[in-house]
């Protein structure tokens, strides 16, 4: 069983600790932001944790969903933080090039693709879309 939680921010969730001496109800009065309506659930029907961030409910936490324009926001996020290593690759492997006169193009258009990579999450429909979503490294041969 878990606690689901809601406030004017957010939907959130507590998860007891299991050999608590506490009951669920007593857990939700003593964890719940102040002011969170909490509806106490086996939690079988919550939605992909990896987008709780973007989780939203009716008031009375009825059913949660996913809103799908703040799931691309977090997958924006994450693949920006994935890119970031590439990128850096990327402009070592542009240095040396440029240092020994070789062609550059290849970087160059790896490098824009990892800067367009976000894009791709706003064409989207699911959150398993979103999930799919990778930085693969198409390194140029250096």
């Amino acid at each position: 069983m878990i606690i689901l939680y809601k406030t004017d921010e957010r939907v959130g969730v507590l998860y007891p600790a299991p050999k608590c001496a506490l009951s669920l109800e007593e857990i939700a009065l003593k964890d719940a932001p102040e002011g969170a309506v909490t509806k106490i659930t086996e939690g079988s029907e919550l939605p992909d944790m990896d987008f709780i961030e973007a989780w939203e409910s009716d008031d009375k936490l009825t059913k949660v969903t996913i809103n799908l324009s703040k799931a691309k926001v977090i997958t924006k996020d994450r693949l920006r933080r994935e890119r970031t290593l590439f990128l850096k690759e990327q402009d070592i492997l542009f240095m040396r090039a440029q240092e020994s006169g070789a062609d550059t193009s290849a970087i160059v258009a790896e490098k824009n693709r990892l800067r367009d990579i976000t894009k791709d999450a706003d064409s989207c429909k699911t959150t398993d879309e979103l999930k799919a979503l990778k930085v693969k490294a198409d390194n140029p041969k250096k």
